[in-house]
């Protein structure tokens, strides 16, 4: 179909304020938070669901690719079109369509922000649990594509534990609800949670709500060196306590944090523990207490405890909005996403350090810690001839340290196009042939986010012959496995 006709096709369906073709306005759709970049062919911008079938349904009339699109925020470049194709951006589709707080549950479309959720049911006593650092941009229904953590998934779970039913458009336009977790037959729930768009566009989701602690500590612990910090999480991990969230940032991240939001760090610190915990007021502050003395016995130099409200928030917001400040110590950044064995932390530190020396560049380091989630952050200018490759390589080193140390290659962010090529890694040929097989059910024509999660080297019609043996062992010789 050719292009003109398409954007006609498209205008006739959403309006002409929900199409954009403009090339310079295109550019702004070309990214998302990683490093790649591809223009889409249109950007489409529907309203409500019956507005998402028809432009689904024309895709796969025209044999068109479609990527769908929430805030732009993913680090995995999830939202980036690389076979160009119709961009499908949700965040037009923004409502709270229910609060239904005698089931603790809420309707939301897909472009909701997803601090709003929890802005909108505080009054009652509820907020939405899954907390990305991003959460004051990113939407829902991004996060339900990668299965988004964030600091308090350690006690709360990620994503998919807090999905319910989804509305979902598949890839032959045909509109579909999954069942909640307690009915009978197969999760597609759980299947479809994490899928990075592959297997259908969400439409509406029915997700939980959780209710607000009673009372609320925070413990902000200064230590030497991220190798005492790490000790003190597996310490407090072993003592029994299960924080609400257990994050920690580095002496590069410290220093870039205290510039930009005077919090109070010194410039010697070599990490801070930021420790959060909940629950019943009664018995919190010995809990508190209990954290403190195990702190102090890894190598604490002091532990503050924020029980004001204001002074707790400047304290998150300092840690949320860390990333923000490595604006001060290089114009562009590469956040990876792995995770390791908490025991393992202080040896991965280590060895991303001198993987940094090795490539000459600085790596800041600021993590959900309680879950050995790690968030390395790759600092470079993109202008420097050659850097790019450098910080790529760097990156994959990085994985391949956390793999061998018995972690994996995302605990947040989704695999994307950033990590397809590592998925041997940690799959064999035939894990992957079984994946290929799923996505084919849902997917048969490649059309729904092609060319992410699996590696580009192999396709999914050759994972699917793997079982046969026609390419088992030259799949097998290829991958090192």
């Amino acid at each position: 179909m050719e292009r003109e006709h398409l954007v006609r096709r498209l205008v006739q369906l959403v309006g002409p304020d929900g199409v954009v073709h403009d090339p310079g306005e295109l550019a702004l759709y070309e990214y998302d938070g990683s490093i790649d970049m591809h223009l889409p062919t249109v950007v489409v911008l529907p309203t409500r669901v019956e507005q998402v079938v028809a432009v689904v349904q024309l895709a796969a009339e025209a044999g068109l690719p479609v990527v769908p699109r929430g805030a732009g925020t993913g680090l995995s470049g999830g939202a980036i079109a690389t076979r160009g194709g119709i961009q499908i951006a949700l965040t037009r589709m923004n409502r709270i369509l229910a609060l239904d707080y005698r089931n603790r549950r809420a309707l939301v479309e897909p472009g909701v922000i997803n601090l709003d959720l929890s802005l909108a049911t505080q009054p009652r006593g509820y907020f939405y649990a899954p907390d990305p650092s991003s959460q004051k941009a990113c939407t829902i229904g991004g996060n339900i594509a990668e299965n988004s953590g964030g600091p308090h998934c350690l006690a709360y779970g990620v994503t998919t534990n807090h999905v319910l039913a989804l509305e979902v458009v598949l890839p032959n336009g045909e509109r579909i609800w999954t069942d909640g977790p307690d009915s009978p037959g197969y999760d597609l729930t759980g299947v479809l949670v994490g899928s990075e768009g592959t297997l259908g566009l969400v439409t509406k989701a029915w997700v939980r709500l959780t209710h607000l602690p009673e009372a609320v500590r925070v413990l902000l612990a200064q230590f030497g060196s991220v190798v005492e910090a790490s000790s003190a999480v597996s310490a407090i991990i072993a003592a029994g306590i299960v924080p609400a969230a257990m994050e920690m940032m580095d002496q590069v991240t410290c220093g870039a944090v205290e510039a930009a939001y005077h919090v109070g760090f010194p410039p010697d610190v070599g990490a801070v523990l930021l420790v959060e915990i909940d629950g019943l007021d009664d018995g919190l502050d010995d809990l508190a207490a209990q954290i403190s003395r195990i702190c102090t016995a890894e190598g604490a130099r002091s532990v503050r405890v924020a029980v004001a409200a204001d002074e707790r928030a400047a304290l998150w917001n300092a840690r949320k909005m860390a990333f923000g400040a490595m604006g001060r110590l290089a114009p562009n950044y590469y956040l990876h996403d792995t995770v390791v064995p908490r025991t393992k932390l202080p040896y991965t530190l280590a060895r991303v350090e001198e993987i940094g020396r090795e490539y000459a560049l600085t790596i800041a380091n600021v993590f959900h810690a309680g879950d050995g989630n790690l968030h390395p952050i790759v600092l470079f200018d993109r202008r420097e001839p050659g850097v790019i490759e450098r910080v790529l390589r760097a990156g994959v080193d990085i994985m391949q340290v956390c793999v061998d140390v018995g972690g994996t290659l995302s605990g947040e962010h989704g695999i994307g196009l950033e990590k397809r090529e590592q998925m041997p890694l940690i799959f064999t040929a035939e894990d992957l042939a079984a994946m290929a097989k799923l996505k084919r059910s849902f997917n048969p024509h490649d059309l729904f986010n092609p060319d992410k999660i699996f590696p580009s080297r192999v396709s999914c019609g050759e994972l699917r012959e793997i079982r046969a043996g026609s390419r088992k062992a030259t799949l097998l010789a290829e991958y090192g496995h």
